[in-house]
């Protein structure tokens, strides 16, 4: 079993910038893929960024530009950085990882989410 803990969310200003962080740990694995999501009150939960354990990413439209997702392998740690902040991109952020147990055996879970309010 993996788990995710989230951190880095917080009060932010339009304009401004956050770094989120998801740490993954539990028993023997291999990560596959870790990815951000969000949910805004009343909204569907949504990808925003998404990373693959060889460096190939993909960007929601409205995070282009914007936010950049990296990860640190040896950590099994992925980070977000935001910038340039909208008061829109007021969401619980979430973790989601894919990894490996074993040969052919792949899972899925999530973090606990990590609020990120964009507000004057």
């Amino acid at each position: 079993q993996v788990q995710l803990v989230e951190s880095g969310g917080g009060l932010v200003q339009p304009g401004g910038s956050l770094r989120l962080s998801c740490a993954a740990s539990g028993s023997t694995f291999s990560m596959y893929s870790m990815d951000w999501y969000r949910q805004a009150p009343g909204k569907q939960r949504e990808l925003v960024a998404s990373i693959t354990s060889g460096g190939s990413t993909d960007y929601a439209d409205f995070a282009k530009g914007r936010f950049t997702i990296f990860m640190d392998n040896p950590k099994n740690t992925v980070y977000l950085q935001m910038n340039s902040l909208k008061a829109e991109d007021t969401a619980v952020y979430y973790c989601n990882a894919d990894y490996y147990i074993r040969a052919n055996v792949r899972e899925n879970t999530w973090g606990q989410g990590t609020q990120v309010t964009v507000s004057s």
